[in-house]
């Protein structure tokens, strides 16, 4: 199995650890100590934090996650607060902010800024999170691998290191080209580390383990994101799906892998009770 013993829905809900409005879901409960801090890409509660970021963060807090990796920053804000008011109120509930998402706008537009802006909620890794459909011609890969670099620099100069988050379509062959391939190898590797997004690139049919071994180093953040056992591989919890994450775990020195974030990009039960179960699965791994 891909995964000791993992918990269902079904049993998480029946032994009470978690109900809707979460209040038995505290750090009062004796969780053993997770051998690395367990992080969330919030983009997974979007709608929750679109509406109550500050009290969907405390369930956040109280399911026992540390680490958030961010999404939508805009403005000059996180959710709608600005970067020291994000960070002391992270602090506040125990958590802290390594990492953010980044659009490609953003590289090209106030970079030096919202550097700034992440250097000061505290972020150590700022990340492309997603290039554009009508961006994706091999011109413009040539061209993101420039700014890429750049960014890189930026960066760097401010204490972060800047990476690219991944999903299937970057290992779609364009004009005989691999554009993963392309961005790995025309970048820096000091300058631009990658976010392994786990699920994508098991449904581009990659082995990460081997990613890791040809690039070694490059891999400081990865997205613990499931696939279900369907003929549609659906996201899924992690641990209730096919996805072997203690394997890839075990390659995390020849990956350089630093933090771990749990994502699922649609869920099929409430996001709060998604992240909750993968929360506890996580807990399994020896990381």
């Amino acid at each position: 199995m891909a995964f000791p013993n993992p918990i269902s829905r079904k049993e998480f809900l029946k032994t009470g650890a978690l109900a809707l409005t979460l209040p038995l879901l505290s750090r009062n409960i004796s969780f053993a100590k997770p051998p690395k801090d367990i992080g969330l890409q919030l983009y997974t509660l979007r709608a929750l934090m679109a509406k109550e970021p500050k009290e969907t963060l405390k369930k956040v807090a109280d399911i026992g996650y540390t680490e958030l990796e961010t999404f939508g920053y805009a403005d000059g804000k996180y959710f709608g607060m600005a970067p020291k008011e994000f960070k002391t109120y992270l602090s506040s509930l125990g958590m802290n902010t390594p990492s953010g998402h980044y659009m490609p706008d953003q590289l090209k537009n106030g970079w030096s800024q919202i550097v700034d802006d992440a250097a000061e909620a505290g972020q150590k890794y700022m990340v492309c999170a997603f290039i554009m459909p009508n961006e994706r011609t091999l011109d413009n890969y040539k061209k993101f691998v420039d700014l890429f670099n750049q960014s890189g620099e930026t960066c760097k100069k401010a204490g972060i290191q800047f990476a690219y988050h991944n999903h299937d379509f970057e290992f779609q062959t364009v004009d005989g080209q691999i554009p993963y391939d392309m961005i790995l190898k025309g970048t820096d590797p000091k300058l631009v580390k990658m976010e392994l997004d786990l699920y994508w690139a098991s449904f581009a049919k990659q082995d990460p383990v081997a990613l890791f071994k040809q690039n070694p180093g490059r891999f400081p953040l990865v997205h613990m994101k499931d696939m279900a056992k369907t003929e549609k591989r659906e996201f899924a919890e992690v641990g209730m799906g096919s996805i072997d994450f203690q394997r890839i775990l075990d390659a995390g020195k020849t990956a350089g892998l630093k933090h771990l974030f749990v994502e699922q990009d649609v869920t099929k039960q409430p996001p709060l009770e998604a992240i909750a179960i993968s929360y506890a699965n996580m807990k399994k791994l020896n990381v």
